[in-house]
């Protein structure tokens, strides 16, 4: 069969039909390999195949060619192919050019817009192979088209975002961005960390991004780590100096993410780097100005707790120091009507006493008792002395809660706490108004945030007392806790109160809170936790009971105040006692290895040297069964050198007094310890 008869295998319609019916009929025999090339051929709907002469007129017509091309073969063979290309192609020659490139090369491969017959466009691509018989003459061409609009439509979407990514990238001048490769060489470089950084993108492409640290970074191979975090967990976030082009440094923010194939292969890093210099500089001078107010506001503080107690303890002095002039007077005159300022210089020292507890209260050092205590029975037993220390114009009511828990607390001091917040109420409603004051039971399943934060998870029995007084403004509420802290007028009031009730609850191991509005009035929300045991009075039966006229023992007073000294001394000495004295604990260590008979251990616990904790422990080693009592101005659990003094963990044949201790108290405490009384 000649070329020819080939090229024209869909045009010859007769032909085309026997092949169809030899195609289909079993019985004949195999078809020749030429007719099962043209039937494959003619079977390919995807691609226009067909051919053309030398002159480019159509001469073959497959079902692909007429499926995207709209023409069957009886319109199209004898037709020229150029009918195919747009006015413009055919305006420029491209047909015959293209005919021509394949002529000479053998082969021409393109991709451009091509014509239906319907007049509408679809981007092609194009194969034309040059068909030469055996002695080299050009018989035609074979052409082989495919519409590959979709995938044309695809790739220009892809080169259009492609196109705005690169404009937006390059268009952020904030922020450095750009590539590394896995080894961490720089592979792209847009116009912010060029503004940033100060290199081109001719200066810096290729380079290691290790240039940008510092030689304390480099040296600490912190570049080379990073890499190996951001691979490993695909992504870091850092702060730290980097370097620009001329060498200055900048504080940069910086994150570098992993970047994978759809593998998994990792093909480099994104790095994003922003100058956060001026950022971080007002952040310091914040943080600055921040600590210069917070040593302004403790400055003012400790002016006002100076002030304070200065004020105060001015007046006690005065008060004591006066009475005791007076006192001397009389006595030098024979007269003996002293007992008015007696009683004047025990008040002064009493409410000089209450000031120092104050003090430690607000510190969380003041001695505390704790003891099981029932809230509700405590508030009942003292409804009548708040009723009378709020007056008829406040209507008192109690909303105490069923069931309540046991809690463990001081019970003077929480009395002393809930009769200042109905004194605090009632100034706070001077025309009058309501005081509620309720009790409940309170789970806290995990740490509460807002005020609530140092509340702790756990049972708590909760203390609150409101009043629908005239309220807080913030800037008054803000301050409520801190020390001569007030609102009142001068000479009514210290502004302890609250910072005392504030360290009372603290040290008790609670929780407190203000809530208040300008106008509607403020509510005190005390929680302690909860606690087992059965609350009972028990009074010490040597606190009244009357000091015999002599008594045996020998007590070793330790103190290094040499007038507490002194009047310890005289006091036991008058009651009968035997009494060793020492200034400090090397002294009293000297007695204590001695065989001098010793029953009871007095000494202060803040003692130079050798402190009263250390001694106690050095007398116990030698004498078993010594009888200790502790004194001291701090409190019971009160730190010395690192050792904790609370009285619960005293053990047996121990017990502690806090100082100012009055002298009848100190003597019952002996007494009793002495086994003399009780």
């Amino acid at each position: 069969m000649s070329p020819r008869g080939y090229c024209n295998l869909s045009g010859n319609k007769r032909e085309s039909d026997t092949l169809s019916a030899v195609s289909t009929d079993s019985d004949s025999e195999p078809l020749p390999e030429e007719l099962r090339f043209r039937l494959l051929v003619d079977s390919v709907r995807d691609y226009a195949i067909y051919m053309l002469d030398p002159k480019g007129i159509v001469s073959s017509w497959n079902a692909g060619a007429q499926r995207f091309k709209g023409y069957d073969a009886a319109e199209i063979i004898g037709q020229h192919y150029s009918r195919f290309y747009t006015d413009e192609d055919r305006a420029a020659g491209l047909p015959l050019q293209n005919l021509a490139i394949a002529a000479a090369e053998g082969r021409f491969e393109t991709e451009g817009w091509r014509v239906r017959k319907d007049g509408g466009r679809f981007w092609a691509s194009v194969v034309i192979d040059a068909i030469r018989d055996e002695r080299g003459r050009l018989l035609g061409f074979g052409k082989v088209t495919r519409d590959i609009t979709d995938r044309k439509a695809a790739q220009d979407a892809l080169r259009q975002s492609e196109e705005r990514f690169r404009l937006l990238v390059q268009g952020v001048t904030d922020y450095a961005i750009f590539m590394l490769d896995p080894a961490g060489h720089i592979t792209n470089w847009n116009s912010g960390a060029q503004r940033m950084k100060g290199y081109s993108a001719a200066d810096i492409v290729g380079q290691h991004f290790s240039r940008f640290y510092t030689e304390e970074d480099r040296a600490a191979e912190v570049p080379a780590r990073a890499l190996r975090t951001a691979e490993r967990e695909g992504r870091i976030e850092m702060e730290g100096w980097r370097l620009r082009k001329d060498g200055s440094r900048f504080w940069a923010s910086v994150v570098i993410d992993a970047i994978r194939d759809e593998r998994g292969t990792l093909i480099g890093f994104g790095k994003v780097t922003r100058d956060i210099t001026e950022r971080r500089e007002a952040q310091i001078a914040l943080d600055e100005a921040r600590q210069a107010l917070f040593q302004a506001q403790k400055m003012e503080a400790v002016g006002q707790l100076t002030g304070g107690i200065a004020h105060d303890f001015n007046n006690l002095l005065q008060a004591i120091g006066g009475s005791l002039e007076l006192l001397e007077r009389r006595l030098a005159s024979g007269r003996t009507d002293v007992g008015k300022y007696v009683a004047a210089t025990r008040a002064s020292v009493d409410r000089a006493a209450a000031l120092t507890q104050r003090l430690l209260a607000f510190s969380r050092r003041q001695p505390l008792r704790p003891e099981p205590v029932d809230l509700n029975a405590l508030v009942t037993g003292m409804r009548d002395l708040i009723d009378r220390s709020v007056g008829e114009a406040v209507e008192v009511a109690l909303e105490l809660g069923d069931g309540l828990w046991t809690t463990r607390a001081d019970a003077n001091q929480l009395e002393n706490a809930l009769l200042n917040l109905a004194i605090n109420a009632r100034d706070a409603m001077p025309e009058g108004g309501r005081l509620t004051i309720a009790t409940g039971n309170v789970h806290v399943e995990q740490p509460p945030g807002d005020g609530n934060a140092g509340l702790k998870p756990g049972d708590h029995v909760m203390l609150a007392v409101t009043d629908t007084g005239v309220g807080m403004p913030p800037d008054v509420l803000s301050r409520a806790f801190e020390p001569f802290f007030t609102t009142k007028p001068i000479g009514q009031g210290t502004g302890l109160g609250l910072s005392q009730l504030y360290g009372f609850v603290h040290q008790s191991d609670g929780h407190i809170r203000i809530d208040s509005e300008t106008g509607r009035g403020t509510t005190v929300t005390i929680w302690l936790p909860r606690r087992d045991g059965t609350p009972a009075a028990r009074p010490d039966p040597c606190a009244t009971a009357p000091l015999p006229t002599t008594a045996r023992g020998t007590v070793l007073v330790v103190e290094d105040e040499a007038i507490v000294r002194m009047l310890l001394v005289e006091a036991l000495t008058e009651q009968g006692f035997s009494v060793l004295e020492a200034e400090d604990g090397n002294a009293a260590a000297a007695i204590l290895a001695s065989a001098q008979a010793i029953d009871l251990l007095a000494t202060d616990v803040g003692l130079p040297g050798i402190n009263g904790r250390q001694l106690a422990e050095m007398a116990r080693a030698r004498r078993p069964d010594l009888k200790v009592l502790f004194l001291t101005g701090y409190a019971y659990n009160a730190s010395v050198d690192g050792a904790a003094v609370d009285q619960s963990v005293f053990g047996p044949n121990t017990e502690l007094l806090g100082k100012p201790i009055r002298i009848d108290a100190f003597l019952a405490k002996v007494q009793a310890m002495l086994g003399a009384c009780g």
